[in-house]
C-alpha cells in the first residue's frame, strides 16, 4: 500500500524524544499550567519524537529530516532527505506499529515488518550500525482527500528495543484550486 510504504519511509529515517513538564504551585497566580512539550525532528518536517518517552535510549539518533514541499502536495513529487545514526545493526524481525489518521478516523492501525516496508525506500534488512542517509522521491497520488492527517510509528527490534518512536500531526492536504 502506497500510503503506508510512505509513512514508513518517512518515519524510519527518524528518532529520541522526551516530555517535560512544570509543576505547578497553587501559591503562585503566574505559574503556567502543567503541559507536555513534544521534542521536534530537526529539519523541515511535521514530526516530533513521541510524548512520554527518552529519545536517547533509542537505536536510531536523527540528525534531521528535511520534506520538499512541505507540507506535501498532492499529485507532486515529494523529495525526503533525512539523516541519522544507528547504534547497533537491526536485522530481520524488526517491526513497526503503524497508525494513520484522517481527523479522527483510523485509516491504518497495523503492526508491519520494518523490513519489508524500508524495501519501498531502496533499503534492506539487515541496517547496518553507523551513519545513515536517505533520499526518496515518492510519487504522492493526485487524489488525496482534503483534511488533516496524522501518523504515529513506534519502530521496535525483533527483541523489542525501541529503534524510535515518531509523531506527525495535522498533516494538511488542501483542495487544488
Amino acid at each position: 500500500m502506497k500510503l503506508l510504504s510512505t509513512a514508513s519511509a518517512l518515519l524510519l529515517c527518524l528518532a529520541p524524544l522526551s516530555a517535560s513538564a512544570r509543576s505547578i504551585s497553587f501559591f503562585d497566580p503566574a505559574q503556567a499550567p502543567i503541559k507536555a512539550e513534544n521534542i521536534p525532528v530537526e529539519g523541515d518536517n511535521p514530526l516530533e519524537y513521541c510524548p512520554g518517552s527518552d529519545p536517547s535510549g533509542n537505536i536510531l539518533e536523527i540528525e534531521s529530516v528535511d520534506l520538499f514541499p512541505n507540507p506535501p502536495l498532492p499529485g507532486q513529487t515529494l523529495t525526503i532527505n533525512a539523516k541519522g545514526n544507528l547504534k547497533q545493526r537491526v536485522e530481520e524481525g524488526a517491526w513497526v506499529a503503524l497508525e494513520v489518521k484522517y481527523g479522527y478516523i483510523t485509516l491504518i492501525k497495523q503492526n508491519a515488518d520494518l523490513c519489508e516496508q524500508i524495501k519501498n525506500v531502496d533499503l534492506e534488512c539487515p541496517l547496518e550500525k553507523g551513519e545513515m542517509t536517505l533520499t526518496k522521491e515518492v510519487d504522492l497520488p493526485s487524489h488525496i482527500p482534503p483534511g488533516k492527517y496524522s501518523v504515529h510509528a513506534d519502530v521496535y527490534t525483533k527483541d523489542g528495543v525501541k529503534i524510535t518512536c515518531l509523531d506527525a500531526h495535522n498533516i494538511e492536504f488542501k483542495v487544488r484550486s
